[in-house]
């Protein structure tokens, strides 16, 4: 990956972790289009950078990411870097039958989302020099987060789905995943200052750091995020799981 030059549509760009890397591409010489469904918040992210630029964009409307990708190829015809970051976190008690309408709506947006954004652009990104795809994934995609199965279950998905389209795309798109810890972010309510979560702008200067080394990893992994990470391989999925569900719930009932 380029570490300089590039034009990076970010997805989810106008809050949390996109409105962070979206600043650092942007302050290293980049140009970078953040998208997301608030115009608002779309702005505030973009105030005084001039090469940052907005996009409205719903993932979850099918006909929506068709005529967005068609317009951004239009409007930047650069354009070489897709950034998948966009996604929501809901919690879910399975211990009965229950409205599936969060379920539906995260899997809609943390998998469909991503896979309809590269289909509409990868035509366009072949034929790119220096072309990347960096789907946005979880330390959960490891150990999952049992208060949030579908989200967890998400994160899994799109990390089996980046392997596959990492080596189908070898030698013609390089394909980056990016598995955060927890985040000091909203997410999730109260996340923003929840503590033992990485502090935001910590977690984005070390990401920043890894995408300018050369070669660039494949996988984007700070030093939080890697008893996850590892955990099977290191025969401690168990322990990390039941450690990570005890702690999520002490930190649910203090609020």
């Amino acid at each position: 990956m380029k570490t300089h030059g590039n034009t990076i549509l970010m997805t989810g760009g106008g809050s949390g972790i996109g409105e962070a890397l979206a600043h650092r591409f942007h302050d290293r010489g980049d140009t970078v289009i953040i998208a997301g469904r608030r115009q608002e918040a779309l702005d505030r992210a973009a105030k005084g950078r001039e090469r940052i630029h907005t996009a409205l964009l719903d993932v979850e409307d099918i006909a929506a990411v068709d005529a967005f990708a068609k317009k951004i190829i239009a409007d930047f015809p650069a354009l070489n870097i897709l950034f998948n970051n966009a996604g929501i976190m809901k919690f879910e008690d399975l211990t009965g039958r229950r409205d599936l309408s969060d379920a539906e709506a995260t899997l809609a947006i943390n998998v469909l989302g991503p896979i309809r954004l590269t289909n509409a652009l990868i035509d366009h990104l072949v034929d790119q020099p220096d072309a990347v795809i960096v789907n946005v994934t979880s330390g959960l995609a490891f150990v999952p987060l049992v208060a949030t199965p579908t989200y967890s279950a998400t994160k899994a998905a799109m990390h089996s789905y980046t392997v596959s389209l990492r080596t189908q795309l070898e030698g013609k798109v390089e394909v980056i995943e990016l598995a955060p810890p927890g985040v000091q972010t909203d997410l999730t309510p109260g996340q923003a200052n929840r503590p033992g979560y990485m502090p935001l702008d910590a977690f984005a200067d070390a990401v920043a750091a890894q995408f300018a080394q050369h070669p660039t990893p494949s996988e984007i992994l700070v030093d939080e995020v890697m008893d996850f990470r590892q955990a099977e391989r290191r025969g401690k999925f168990d322990e990390t799981l039941e450690m990570l569900t005890k702690r999520a719930a002490e930190q649910r009932k203090a609020g």
